[in-house]
């Protein structure tokens, strides 16, 4: 019996190891850096199968299309982006891949993007509608997605169909934009992009949750993460001690901790989480000295040239703000706050491309990016307590 059952484990030992091959070549392949322009198409398919724009896969593909209009990736090559390109020459090829291999990794993205920068008018321009469909599904014309979740439809399908891979399933297939490799830009020993790395070392990984899992539940195609504060509070467990006073100082505490976020919280040097507890006076207004705060974040200086600080937490980690502070004789309530910023980053930066350069072909764009960027920070907690009702 001991034999059978290890030459079972040593068939699946290899039968693992040879899927784990299978998708890394897939996905060297899918992911060739520049993916190469899609060809010609088929005489046989129709204009609308030829297309590769989000639309034309929209006409079938309606719930998949709605979900992504409302995502990030839809907007990749929002104003920020666009407002820094716009000043670079078409012919910086280099400079130009930097960004859109992310952003717009298409071929076709790319040469509409240098149309542009020519000069050159179009309509709905594939770049500027960022990471499209077919930046995942499509190449050479032939469409690939995950394995179907229940049996397709008989009879001749669209496209000729698809190409079922496990490769959609697996978290390396996020990795090629969320993880920055070894050759990438690193700060204190660590890649500035480091997501994929920080889930490997997670326990989610070790229990073989995917990325998509939480990302793109039920193959939904909404990558929501933190501009969403539904999926924020997922990943977080925020813990109150009530305010309490004694000998004329109040005392409070607040605890956060990665309950449920499958890497760092938060991921990526752009987002700052600021923990805040502070006393307000009549007008609900802060009262200067009162404010105690922690700042969980990956800080960098702003020219990238420098990690200022890591406050981010593990999965797993918590930090605890405590508060003891003399009771201001002006106070009317004490505040605990938790503010999300999740362009924390990009603020100080389109204010700083703002001040250097306050003329130029993208400063429009800038200012509305900063406009979006201000836009994006919420609430993820705020609880206000009245003197009242603070037990003596």
């Amino acid at each position: 019996m001991k034999q059978i059952l290890f030459a079972v484990l040593c068939v699946l030992t290899v039968s693992n190891a040879s899927a784990q091959d299978e998708t890394d070549a897939f996905l060297k392949r899918h992911w060739a850096s520049p993916i190469p322009s899609q060809g010609k198409a088929p005489e046989s398919y129709t204009l609308l199968e030829s297309s590769l724009s989000p639309d034309a896969c929209g006409s079938c593909h309606a719930k998949q299309y709605q979900d992504w209009r409302t995502s990030l990736h839809s907007r990749a090559m929002g104003p920020g982006v666009m407002g820094q390109l716009v000043e670079i020459k078409s012919k910086a090829v280099s400079e130009l891949r930097d960004c859109i291999r992310c952003h717009a990794p298409l071929a076709e993205q790319e040469a509409s993007l240098r149309k542009q920068l020519r000069g050159g008018k179009q309509t709905a321009a594939l770049h500027e509608q960022g990471l499209v469909c077919a930046a995942c599904h499509v190449r050479s014309h032939v469409r690939y997605g995950p394995p179907p979740s229940k049996p397709s439809s008989e009879g001749q399908l669209p496209h000729d169909g698809f190409v079922s891979t496990p490769a959609f399933e697996d978290g390396r297939f996020c990795a090629t934009c969320h993880q920055f490799g070894a050759d990438g830009y690193v700060l204190n020993g660590k890649p500035l992009e480091n997501t994929y790395a920080e889930w490997q070392s997670s326990p989610y990984a070790k229990q073989g949750q995917q990325c998509q899992g939480c990302h793109m539940p039920e193959r939904q195609h909404l990558w929501r993460g933190i501009h969403d504060a539904e999926m924020t509070r997922k990943g977080i467990t925020i813990s109150p001690t009530a305010p309490a006073l004694h000998d004329g100082k109040l005392s409070a505490q607040l605890t956060i901790s990665n309950s449920g976020t499958g890497h760092d919280f938060p991921t990526y040097v752009t987002p700052r989480v600021v923990v805040q507890i502070y006393q307000e006076s009549v007008d609900n207004k802060l009262i200067a000295g009162t404010l105690r705060e922690k700042i969980i974040a990956r800080q960098v200086s702003m020219d990238l040239s420098e990690e200022l600080a890591d406050t981010r937490l593990a999965p797993g980690e918590l930090m605890a703000l405590d508060y003891l502070v003399p009771l201001h004789s002006d106070a009317t309530a004490i505040v605990m706050r938790v503010r999300v910023e999740p362009d924390y980053y990009y603020t100080g930066l389109y204010r700083s491309l703002l001040d250097e350069q306050p003329v130029g072909k993208g400063i429009n764009l800038i200012r509305m990016a900063l406009k979006n960027s201000i836009g994006s920070a919420y609430d993820l907690y705020f609880q206000r307590y009245g003197l009242a009702q603070i037990r003596l």
